[in-house]
Parts: C-alpha cells; sequence; structure tokens
C-alpha cells in the first residue's frame, strides 16, 4: 500500500508555513502516544483487582514496571541508531502492531509470571518507537512550530491518565481482563495509520529554514559510526542536562502516580473504580491545562527571555513538586485529589517546552539518538519510582513513606532544567550553522 499521508500541500516543502507537510502526521503520531500510554497505564488501574486475583506483595507489583523500564532501557540506544538511518515511520507502525499483540497476551494471561512477561514486552516495545517519532516530528515542522508539535504528542504521556481510569472501571465492573482486551482493536488501527504517513527527508527543513535560497536536493547527511554519534550528542550541555531533569522528575512521578489509586483505596476507603477514575480524570485534566498554558507561555518567553521555553518548564516542574509534596499530608480526599491537579498542571507546562528544545539543539542526522538518549534516562529514572515506594511501603507499612521520599528528586530535577538555560542559545545556534553550510553546500 502507497503511503499517502503527510504529504506537502503544494507539493514542495515551504519552510515558510507552521506545517508544511500539514497537520496530519502531527494527529497520527498523537494517536500513537495516546494508544502507547493508555494501553501502559491500564496497569495502574487494574492493579489492585490483579493482587487479589494472584496474591502478589507490594514489592512484586512495584517490580513490574520496574522490569519493564529495565527492558525498555536496553533498546533505547539500538532505537535511536536505527531511528537515524532507516524508514522512521515503519519502525513505528510495527513497533505499535506488537504493542496490540502484548496487550493481547496480557489480558489472556493465566497467570502472574505470563503477565508479568507480558508487560515487560509491551514496554520494550514502546521504546522502539519514541526516538523516530521525536526525529520524525522535527522534519515535519519547522522552529517556529515545534513547542505546539512536540507539546500535543507528549502530552500524551499524562494522558494515559484515560488508561488508569478505563482500567479501574472496567475491573470493577466486568474483571481487569477486559481493560487489555478492548485497547488491541486500537492498537492494530493505529498501525495502519501510521504505515500510511509519508517519511520527511531528514534535516531539509531545517536547511530550508536557515538557507531559503538554498537547493531543493538536500545533501546526504553524514553517519558516523555508532560510539562517535553516541559523543557527539552527548557533548551538548543542553542535552545532558534537559535529560537528566527529566530522568529525575520521572523517578518521583512514576513511582507516586503508580500507587496513588492504591493509596485511594487503602487510606480512604473508596472503590477500585473510584480510585482509578479520580487519577484518570486528575492527570487528564491537569495535563491538558498545564500543556495549554506551557504552549502559551513557552511561546511568550522564547526569544523574549534567556532560555524562555526552559524557564517555563524547570519553574513548572519545581513549583508542581513542591505542591505535590504537600498534597500527600493532606487528610481528606477532596483536598488530596485537588492539590495533585495543580501539582500536575504545573509540571505539565513542561510538556510543550522541553522537547522542543531538545529538537533545537540536537542535528538533524542525530536527533534520532539525540531523542534515545532522552527516553534512556527517563526510562532509567521510571525504573525505580514504583519499587523505592513498594519496598518502603512493606517495610515501613506505608505508601507515603516512599511517595514523600521521590519529591526531592523531582525538585532537582525542575532546578537542572533551569540550569540548561545558560547553554540553549548557543548549542540551538550551532546546529542552524551547520544546517546553512549544509544548504550552501547543497
Amino acid at each position: 500500500m502507497v503511503s499517502t499521508l503527510g504529504s506537502p500541500r503544494t507539493g514542495a516543502v515551504d519552510a515558510r508555513s507552521r506545517a508544511p507537510f500539514g497537520w496530519v502526521p502531527l494527529v497520527v503520531l498523537f494517536i500513537v502516544g495516546l494508544v502507547d500510554r493508555i494501553e501502559h497505564n491500564l496497569l495502574i488501574g487494574v492493579l489492585p483487582a490483579v493482587q487479589s486475583e494472584w496474591g502478589f506483595s507490594d514489592t512484586a507489583a512495584g517490580s513490574i514496571p520496574t522490569a519493564a523500564a529495565l527492558a525498555a532501557a536496553v533498546v533505547c540506544l539500538p532505537a535511536g541508531y536505527l531511528a537515524d538511518r532507516l524508514s522512521r515511520t515503519r519502525i513505528i507502525a510495527v513497533v505499535v502492531f506488537v504493542w496490540a499483540i502484548a496487550t493481547l497476551g496480557s489480558g489472556l494471561a493465566t497467570g502472574f509470571l505470563m503477565f508479568y512477561v507480558m508487560r515487560v514486552l509491551l514496554a520494550a516495545a514502546e521504546n522502539i518507537d519514541n526516538p523516530a517519532s521525536g526525529s520524525l516530528l522535527a522534519d515535519y515542522y519547522p522552529p517556529v512550530s515545534r513547542a505546539k508539535a512536540y507539546g500535543l504528542t507528549r502530552v500524551t504521556m499524562h494522558l494515559g491518565g484515560v488508561g488508569t481510569l478505563l482500567g479501574g472501571v472496567l475491573a470493577e465492573v466486568f474483571s481487569w481482563r477486559t481493560a487489555f482486551l478492548v485497547m488491541v482493536v486500537p492498537g492494530a488501527l493505529t498501525a495502519l495509520l501510521v504505515w500510511l504517513l509519508r517519511e520527511p527527508r531528514r534535516g531539509e527543513l531545517d536547511r530550508l529554514v536557515a538557507s531559503p535560497a538554498s537547493a531543493t536536493s538536500p545533501p546526504p547527511l553524514v553517519k558516523p559510526p555508532f560510539w562517535q554519534q553516541f559523543k557527539q550528542v552527548l557533548a551538548i550541555p543542553t542535552l545532558v542536562l534537559v535529560c537528566a531533569g527529566l530522568s529525575l522528575l520521572t523517578l518521583g512521578m512514576a513511582g507516586i502516580f503508580y500507587w496513588l489509586p492504591t493509596l485511594m483505596v487503602r487510606t480512604f476507603g473508596v472503590g477500585t473504580g473510584t480510585a482509578g477514575s479520580l487519577s484518570g480524570i486528575i492527570t487528564v485534566t491537569g495535563a491538558l491545562t498545564g500543556t495549554l498554558a506551557g504552549s502559551w507561555l513557552g511561546r511568550k518567553w522564547h526569544g523574549t527571555r534567556k532560555g524562555g521555553r526552559l524557564l517555563a518548564g524547570g519553574s513548572g516542574i519545581t513549583a508542581g513538586s513542591l505542591v505535590l509534596a504537600g498534597a500527600l499530608s493532606m487528610e481528606s480526599i477532596g483536598a488530596l485529589t485537588a492539590l495533585v491537579l495543580l501539582s500536575c498542571s504545573l509540571i505539565a507546562i513542561a510538556t510543550p517546552n522541553l522537547t522542543a528544545c531538545l529538537a533545537d539543539v540536537v542535528p538533524a542526522a542525530s536527533r534520532g539518538l539525540g531523542f534515545a538518549v532522552l527516553q534512556l534516562l527517563i526510562t532509567g529514572g521510571g525504573a525505580l519510582g514504583s519499587l523505592v515506594v513498594g519496598i518502603a511501603s512493606d517495610r515501613l507499612g506505608s505508601l507515603l513513606a516512599g511517595m514523600y521520599i521521590l519529591v526531592i528528586p523531582m525538585v532537582a530535577g525542575g532546578l537542572l532544567t533551569l540550569k540548561a538555560r545558560a547553554s540553549f542559545e548557543r548549542d540551538a545556534h550551532k546546529v542552524m550553522e551547520q544546517a546553512a553550510l549544509d544548504g550552501r553546500q547543497a
């Protein structure tokens, strides 16, 4: 079948347009991210029901995302290497189809071991598509609209709350297995949509923006050996600081929000469905509110304040983390819900800003690997969060003990992001200088 979605509107790439390939690629990649996060977060909503059926400990429960994250970390860098060399649309399409199969296996699991393996397989598959998706967006959309593009796709990381809500409700009304089975068809259909996307030329858009008078046929991008390319990416200060900051943020959020529905069930005596619904509503509403506010703030501050997008994102992370600490001390579920919602909104301000900044500071030829480094560090951070809380719960008899500990790295993550402001303008300028040079040599 011929790829037809995402072709330039005029037949040629217009670098002056905010969307030279139209908005269809963004919609398709948004759907990919949404299906990914819904499938991933189903477990959070159904966890009490799964534990009830198979009777495993909190430590075992906390180890599921840890093992899954470790498996995912193994594939991150190879996935980035492949994303810089193979068709990115094909990579994503195949991976999304594998998600659907792993989700089916989760719903049909006959025991805890099979269920465990399916969750690990799903997590590994999910991480293969992220570098390809991040690289694609930078070739579909110019710097002026990247915050919007990355914001809409990355907000799906928070919209996974839909999966928490869906999982909790279906587990209570039907069975926890139903929650996984209903997501198989959306996964398969999403894979088909991605298969139809047009693959843009790497770096062509950057080159046209930097050198509008250059020829329309881009020069071949240099592909150095893996370790040389890896060292080049790690030599970008902005990327290292932002990735480290987001890794620490994910460490805290993964642990706290994984256990949030369970905390509501145990502390406030609500049902699984209610806890899953509240957690889902909090993350979805907070993510949408924060992303919209972050897009506006980033657009207003970008170019008018030093590292404006990083200032917006880092401030949101720091403030949101401190609000979350206060939320955990609340003695009523209403106060807890309200403050966690505010925390999510503040943290989500970073969503449309930080990934756009990364796309601006990494050369087109290495963006797949650049986003792979981001995914590796985020995955590494998320690997330990749920396990820390699970161990603290088993040993201290309190979920809150582990949750409070994880607020500290979240605040540190926000401060690291703010520190990246010092190097952003210099790193972004280098990328456009190289793109202009490539344009003159074309």
